[in-house]
């Protein structure tokens, strides 16, 4: 069977010093080889074509048989590693709490450990009849979180 630390090791190297990452490999039973592609500038279907092509030339077919996906990360999965996290500052996010609910805001700040959301909410200020826009930032540490997930968002300009 192949070895998906090999297959992670060989993208690894193809993407090293560019803009792509790789953020899961998965070897399934029949050499079924997964692997989702990331980019701080945008994952294109050339990018992964082009990574699918090398490791298509890399892994010896007549050793052992397989297939293989290479493809971007979907709009429905979570964030998964720190480098995510970077590209998407200044986007929407939804996080689920670990035992403790969702809450949804802008991603402001990413670290290895923890990240800053800032929501945006309608509160009644004291001595005021209207309520009014009310913004604040809350840190929240990725060991305490269920995922992240980006929000699309369809706002005219």
């Amino acid at each position: 069977m192949i070895q998906e630390q090999n297959v992670r090791n060989l993208a690894k190297a193809y993407l090293e010093g560019g803009t792509g990452f790789v953020v899961d490999v998965r070897v399934s039973e029949g050499n079924a080889i997964s692997i989702l592609l990331d980019d701080d500038e945008g994952t294109s279907i050339a990018k992964c074509i082009a990574l699918s092509r090398h490791l298509e030339d890399e892994l010896d077919r007549d050793a052992e048989d397989f297939s293989l996906d290479v493809s971007s990360p979907g709009l429905d999965q979570p964030l998964k590693m720190h480098r995510q996290y970077q590209k998407n500052i200044g986007r929407d996010v939804q996080l689920k709490i670990r035992d403790a609910g969702k809450v949804a805001g802008k991603l402001i700040a990413a670290t290895e450990d923890e990240i800053i959301i800032q929501t945006r909410e309608k509160r009644r200020i004291e001595g005021r009849k209207a309520k009014e826009w009310v913004e604040e930032d809350h840190a929240y540490a990725l060991e305490a979180l269920d995922w992240t997930k980006v929000q699309v968002s369809f706002k005219k300009k």
